[in-house]
């Protein structure tokens, strides 16, 4: 057995939205229960949790942090998790494996978006949680204002197990509804607090909440209920089993408060975590597919059940090397050892295996089910794969990832960056899965996508502190197409004699669209032998190569047919390179007679935005050029969906932000291509033309 049975490990994400104080209450849980003797601040720069310097930098959570600690003799696992939505598709990633959660609601600003997307995956993967009104101690606190928004925003129903003592600058401890007592907290952040009798103005207020709690723990289970409607009233095992049931079943939310600056109410929330939220064996068995023949499997969490596990993140250290964070879900997993990785269908060595403390890594022998553990150097193992014993396979489904919603051009600043920025970038992709890179075929940029434009900038900040890679952020180059409207019967003849063997071709063309979307077509029209049939092909190239260059702007043409119908030719002097010349030559002859048109990329673009902003986004979208098709009503936000231009939105993220106080999202996806308007495409050329210039 591990330290711990297994009943008795908590695996707990601590989850909100950027600001409502995750990382505060992270490091008030390790003072509380003795892994750190100094309460430190995320303003000071000081906080366990916070350890990158880019964090500390920006005073928020970039990446999730580890640690563990021990109460009332049970074991948490917990995980510090990102709340902006620059970097909340690591929180997603770590959701995947946890077995519950600790929600923070703002006694200030209540549910905000992000909140709205980790309560819907904390649904998605069915994990029972407990909210925390946090900040009771600011301006404008109000702890029955914040139940009431999560009950609007997230459709949750949150029974209130708390009560707070006082608000704002009077806030100083919390009633427990439960055992009807009072909590007094010192104000030094000590986080002790002196146990008395409910205070006799709060007496009413106090009642009335506990009455509406027990009415409704007693819906917890059918015996509950009828032992509550004999007798109106439940003993305190009774409301705590009643509390433990519902939470695991998620028929309501236990909701408490306090302020983790203050360190006011953080005892009560760990004993509510260990004695309302589960534990590994509380989850149903982990499903996964049996990797030969893809029919499903499951393990429990039972050290004797053969070993799996499935990695959710992964890290890179310039030093360490590559550090694998994975969720163990059965068996036992033993240092210097061999495992398999079944995603890939490699066996990996294991080395030391290591158990996370904020930016620390403090070793181990062995790991059991339930645990969250760390090794170094997998040579194979990503983000998403599954590691299991070799001889009784399964693999396991990761959480899917976000789609990136911005795009920079990325450009080396000197010739040694370039050599090392394909590793460089590999590396963070290892370490950020939400990043994507590609070098476009058509604009020849090397484009980087990710959440948002911190993300990329904290992406380009690493790279030169982890890799030593200095690169610059530009905007790309919008992929631009040109196409024709008419058609024209051209000549294209090339002649030259100076003196020897000269060279000949010549080729009569008919140059006319084609539907959108069905590319290039060539039809070979040639009779009689005016054109031998191995120059042919060459015709065909030098139209290929003259249509990549364009001819309005320098951007590919597209959608035309080529019929290629007359012609003539010389026994010695024609060549396969004239008749390739002679076919470009044709080419921009006719595209000066076939009315040519420029082509820009429209993307499928939704935006979920709260309902008072819903106006202004419409009206900027219109300014846009863009069309709203549809608007879908969700709880207190709108789901807008339009079809943009991609180069009216290639700095949406940050304009979105600035319109809704960034509490929208969106999403993009690329549609089809259509003309760009006369006024827009003169200017799209002038500066096309401009640049070949320089």
């Amino acid at each position: 057995m591990g330290t711990y049975p297994t009943e008795k490990i908590r695996n707990l994400g601590i989850v909100a939205h950027g600001g409502a104080g995750k990382t505060s209450l992270a490091e008030a849980i390790l003072f509380n229960t003795g892994m750190i003797d100094r309460l430190g601040r995320v303003d000071d720069g000081t906080a366990t949790m916070d350890f990158e310097p880019e964090e500390i930098k920006r005073k928020i959570s970039i990446t999730s942090a580890f640690d563990h600690c021990e109460w009332n003799g049970h074991s948490i696992h917990f995980v510090d998790t990102p709340g902006y939505g620059d970097f909340i598709g690591d929180t997603r990633a770590c959701m995947r494996a946890l077995d519950c959660a600790v929600v923070i609601l703002s006694a200030i600003s209540g549910v905000k978006v992000q909140t709205e997307e980790v309560w819907a995956w904390a649904n998605e993967f069915e994990i029972p949680r407990i909210a925390f009104v946090n900040k009771m101690d600011k301006e404008r606190a109000s702890f029955l204002r914040a139940i009431d928004d999560m009950e609007k925003a997230l459709g949750a129903r949150g029974v209130a197990v708390q009560m707070p003592i006082g608000s704002e600058e009077h806030f100083e401890g919390v009633i427990d509804l439960i055992r009807m007592k009072a909590c007094t907290y010192a104000k030094d952040g000590s986080g002790t607090c002196q146990e008395g009798p409910v205070p006799a103005d709060l007496q009413d207020e106090a009642q009335r909440l506990r009455d509406h709690m027990v009415e409704i723990v007693a819906e917890a289970y059918d015996a509950l209920t009828e032992k509550y409607l004999e007798s109106g009233e439940l003993t305190e095992e009774e409301i705590l089993d009643g509390l433990r049931v519902g939470t695991m079943r998620n028929t309501f939310t236990p909701v408490l408060c306090g302020s983790a600056t203050m360190n006011i109410g953080v005892r009560q929330l760990l004993s509510a975590v260990c004695d309302f939220l589960p534990s590994p064996l509380d989850r149903t068995r982990a499903v996964g597919a049996n990797p030969k023949n893809h029919d499903l499997i499951d393990r429990g969490p039972d050290e004797k059940e053969p070993f799996s596990a499935l990695v959710f993140k992964t890290t890179s250290d310039p030093y360490t090397g590559k550090i694998t964070i994975f969720r163990i879900y059965s068996g036992t997993l033993n240092s210097d050892s061999t495992i398999f990785n079944s995603t890939k269908g490699v066996e990996e060595r294991i080395g030391q295996i290591y158990e996370l403390e904020g930016k620390k890594q403090k070793p181990i022998k062995q790991a059991f089910a339930g645990d969250i553990v760390a090794v170094a150097k997998l040579k194979e193992t990503i983000t998403g794969d599954t590691l299991c014993d070799a001889n009784n396979p399964i693999v396991y489904e990761p959480a899917k990832q976000l789609l990136p919603v911005i795009s920079y051009a990325i450009e080396p600043k000197t010739k040694a960056d370039e050599d090392k920025i394909h590793n460089a970038l590999h590396r963070m992709i290892e370490e950020e899965p939400t990043l994507e890179s590609h070098r476009d075929p058509q604009t020849k940029e090397f484009i980087i996508s990710g959440l948002g434009q911190v993300h990329l900038d904290v992406i380009v900040e690493k790279m030169k502190r982890k890799f030593n890679v200095e690169v610059l952020l530009k905007t790309p180059k919008v992929p631009y197409f040109e196409t024709i409207r008419g058609s024209a019967k051209v000549q294209g003849k090339y002649k030259k004699q100076s003196g020897g063997k000269g060279q000949y071709g010549d080729c009569w063309i008919e140059l006319s669209p084609t539907g959108r979307g069905d590319g290039y077509q060539f039809e070979d029209k040639i009779v009689g032998g005016v054109i031998p049939r191995q120059y042919i092909p060459a015709v065909d190239k030098g139209i290929q190569e003259a249509a990549i260059e364009g001819f309005l702007a320098g951007y590919p043409v597209v959608d035309f047919k080529v019929a290629l119908y007359d012609g003539s030719f010389h026994t010695v002097d024609s060549s396969e390179m004239a008749f390739k010349v002679a076919g470009s030559l044709a080419f921009k002859k006719a595209m000066e007679q076939c009315k040519p048109v420029l082509l820009e990329p429209i993307v499928n673009l939704t935006v979920t935005v709260p309902d008072e902003n819903m106006g202004d986004v419409i009206g900027d979208l219109n300014s846009r050029r863009g069309k709203v098709v549809g608007v879908e009503p969700k709880a207190n936000s709108q789901s807008i969906k339009a079809v943009v231009p991609m180069s009216e939105v290639l700095a949406y993220s940050n304009d979105l932000k600035s319109m809704t106080s960034d509490r929208g999202l969106f999403s993009t996806e690329f549609s089809h291509y259509e003309e760009v308007p006369t006024h827009l495409a003169q200017k799209v050329i002038a500066e096309a033309q401009a640049a070949k210039k320089d």
